[in-house]
């Protein structure tokens, strides 16, 4: 009989396990033994905050990213057709949401492995309800281009698709070119549109705050180097 792959989430950042992780997950990672990360350092260091009586030692990790192959990430499923459940572990929030863990999801369904997720955060989830913008119909791009020609078009694209499909539209960059991001939409957008910063989600800096780009204009927060999700509505 196969074991279980378990999609384990994890905190958004240094915020305390009790808070945004659920107790019955850190009973699930003790019994846990085979575990497929997108970083064994981080993720070992995650067990231990969670728990810190969990013997790093008797775990086996697989490590997952761009330079895995499908035949490794198929391998790494051998553990459950053995028995053994096993755990998959982003590196913040929810595997499989715009993350690689999604492949060894694919992957198990194929090989008729059952799939349980985990409740816990999601950036995407969270900013989209504290926005105020449309939950019915969104959409998450994640990373938009970095060359401002490309950038500057690729914002007037979203900024057309969600008037014309009525649509909040989701995107990010990496932290420490938030402020520039910022700016390009302000400077591309109509006045308008309606811009949501969420930025440190679940942290006690946490920062979500919804404006029109006029609004916003002359009054940006600083966002270098701090983890920030965009949302627009035209």
């Amino acid at each position: 009989m196969n074991g279980t792959l378990y999609l384990i989430p994890t905190t958004l950042g240094d915020s305390s396990i009790s808070s945004v992780i659920p107790a019955d997950i850190a009973i699930l990672l003790k019994q846990i033994k085979h575990f497929i990360v997108e970083d064994i350092r981080t993720t070992r260091r995650y067990l231990k905050k969670v728990d810190k009586s969990i013997n790093i030692d008797e775990l086996t990790f697989f490590e997952l990213n761009k330079h895995t192959t499908p035949q490794q990430k198929s391998n790494y499923l051998n553990a459950c057709k053995k028995g053994h459940n096993v755990g998959v572990i982003s590196e913040a929030g929810c595997p499989g949401v715009a993350d690689p863990g999604a492949d060894i999801v694919a992957a198990a369904h194929q090989q008729n492995i059952k799939v349980v997720p985990l409740v816990g955060p999601s950036s995407i989830l969270l900013s989209i309800m504290a926005s105020g913008m449309n939950g019915q119909s969104f959409a998450f791009h994640g990373y938009i281009p970095i060359k401002s020609g490309d950038r500057a078009q690729a914002i007037k694209r979203l900024e057309s698709l969600s008037v014309r499909e009525k649509q909040t539209q989701i995107f990010i960059e990496t932290p420490y070119r938030n402020n520039h991001l910022f700016k390009d939409i302000l400077a591309n957008c109509n006045a308008k549109t309606k811009v949501c910063v969420a930025c440190d989600i679940t942290l006690e800096t946490e920062f979500i705050k919804t404006k029109t780009v006029a609004q916003w204009t002359g009054n940006l927060p600083e966002l270098h180097k701090k983890p920030t999700i965009f949302l627009i509505q035209g």
